[in-house]
């Protein structure tokens, strides 16, 4: 019988949107190794060495350092849900779309929610964060990277304020780990989560996560269950440690998936990986600002990783994205909430961060804009980056 449905076939996409990024072929081939079982030795040793890694990447010594069978939402879900109980007050700190879907989180685990907040497109201040934690929050969490607006939040004046009044420090790395520091040991950080598919280079799936020593007995000393069987740490760590016990069948496919992007990310060097990241969001920057484009993000503050750029006066969002996605198969992210319609956002995450993506982007752009009829000087972009290139390889 003549089967009726297609071979997957998909376009290939040079993926320079805010997640997921490209792909290293050697991520893709590991997840084409063959299975074993979840309790197999084998499959445990890979467990090890993946846990071993996470935690060079994070910067830590936590020993519950993991990643969670889910996508980087199961990680904001898993930090809430298991140190947040009805009536808690918690303060999260709000600059961006996914500041606000911490705090829909938290509510639905029954937190009592309190703010600080900034503009989109704006860190948020120590200040601001000191006139809110007057409210004695039990937590204090904020976005490191806010993917909606291209901001890099320092957190260690942050932390400093949370310590100081006995608050959890709760951060969100989805979009800044591999792509910038994270120093989770240095910074005091209690619970940390991050996504698999951003500057970590592997297909969306997992999400990383680490938790203090205190954050864990705060968790076992709960005085009502984790409301989540599936995300419960206090189960998830006894097959995670060494007692092995079962909980949910691991995704073993994408654990070897993981395992070989963190392989990646540690041949490279650490140093190396945020140099790049940063060299090449500079340059990007350099180049967009060359042609006349607005950059959105705070100036000092942006992330490497992640550049929100203003839609020019006239210019058709969906229609350049269109003729990117047809014509050159660049796929660029349109924005969301506030920013929506406004800017784009280039992410430059993990393989995807490369010269080659950031001079064809400028010069695919370039010849766009122009047909569109946005006035700037042609060539002026990939000029512009061309040299920012020589000059910071000097």
């Amino acid at each position: 019988m003549e089967n009726p449905y297609k071979e997957l076939k998909p376009s290939t996409r040079i993926l320079m949107g805010p997640g997921p990024s490209n792909v290293d072929p050697r991520v893709l081939k590991a997840m084409a190794t063959p299975l074993v079982g979840h309790l197999d030795p084998d499959f445990l040793e890979i467990m090890n060495e993946t846990m071993d890694m996470l935690k060079l990447l994070f910067q830590t010594r936590n020993l519950l350092t993991i990643p969670i069978s889910g996508t980087g939402s199961s990680g904001m879900e898993a930090a809430f849900c298991n140190v947040v109980e009805k009536g808690d007050r918690v303060l999260i700190c709000v600059n961006g779309l996914f500041g606000q879907r911490m705090c829909d989180v938290a509510e639905r685990c029954g937190a009592e929610v309190i703010t600080a907040n900034a503009n989109w497109g704006y860190i948020i201040t120590p200040e601001k964060v000191k006139e809110a934690i007057r409210e004695k929050p039990k937590i204090v969490a904020i976005v490191h990277a806010e993917t909606s607006t291209g901001i890099l939040q320092p957190l260690e004046e942050i932390k400093q304020i949370a310590k100081e009044n006995g608050a959890l420090f709760l951060v969100d790395t989805v979009t800044s780990l591999a792509g910038a520091p994270v120093k989770v040991d240095d910074w005091d950080i209690d619970i940390c989560y991050s996504g698999t598919q951003k500057c970590l280079s592997c297909p969306p799936g997992l999400a990383p996560i680490t938790f203090s020593d205190i954050a864990m007995n705060v968790i076992r000393n709960r005085k009502s269950k984790v409301q989540s069987w599936y995300l419960d740490m206090t189960m998830i760590e006894r097959y995670w440690g060494s007692e092995r016990f079962y909980h949910h069948t691991a995704p073993v496919s994408m654990i070897y998936a993981f395992h070989e992007a963190l392989r990646i990310i540690h041949e490279e060097g650490l140093e190396n990986r945020f140099r790049r990241h940063k060299m090449n969001g500079l340059a990007l920057k350099s180049g967009l600002e060359s042609m006349g484009l607005r950059l959105i993000a705070q100036d000092d503050y942006r992330a490497p990783m992640l550049t929100t750029v203003g839609i020019p006066e006239g210019i058709d969002d969906v229609k350049v994205r269109k003729r990117l996605l047809n014509n050159y198969y660049i796929e660029l992210g349109g924005s969301l909430g506030e920013f929506k319609g406004k800017s784009w956002r280039v992410g430059l995450m993990g393989h995807s961060s490369t010269k080659q993506n950031v001079l064809f982007l400028l010069s695919a752009l370039d010849n766009i804009l122009a047909e569109e009829g946005y006035k700037f000087e042609r060539g002026a972009g990939v000029d512009a980056a061309s040299c920012f290139y020589e000059s910071f390889e000097k």
